[in-house]
């Protein structure tokens, strides 16, 4: 299940968008991030990392972008569910050929 984000995706893309468009009036982009966390109340580490991911997302940084993340975490899943599937089939196989080779003794 996925968890329901904390924060509602406008604010992010607002935070975003203040941090781009404020950079040039601060010493450096912390010094922007911090300012403008606290002027929305959520916390820098947080904006910080939703900068660094729209960058990714954007291209501007190198990393796998969301959409690639979420589908990675797809297929990692379902490599989960079949290769699980595949070890119950396993099973069923050996519990059946026990069951109808007449050389083998029954339990």
């Amino acid at each position: 299940m996925s968890q329901r984000p904390r924060y509602p995706q406008e604010l992010r893309e607002r935070a975003i968008r203040l941090v781009r468009e404020h950079r040039s009036e601060y010493a450096s982009e912390w010094a922007t991030i911090t300012s403008i966390a606290g002027k929305l109340g959520i916390g820098p580490e947080a904006l910080r990392l939703w900068l660094r991911r729209d960058e990714v997302d954007q291209r501007r940084r190198p990393g796998l972008t969301s959409d690639e993340r979420q589908r990675l975490r797809d297929l990692e899943r379902e490599n989960r569910e079949l290769r699980r599937a595949n070890e119950i089939l396993k099973a069923a196989s050996a519990f059946f050929a026990r069951e109808l080779d007449p050389r083998l003794p029954t339990r």
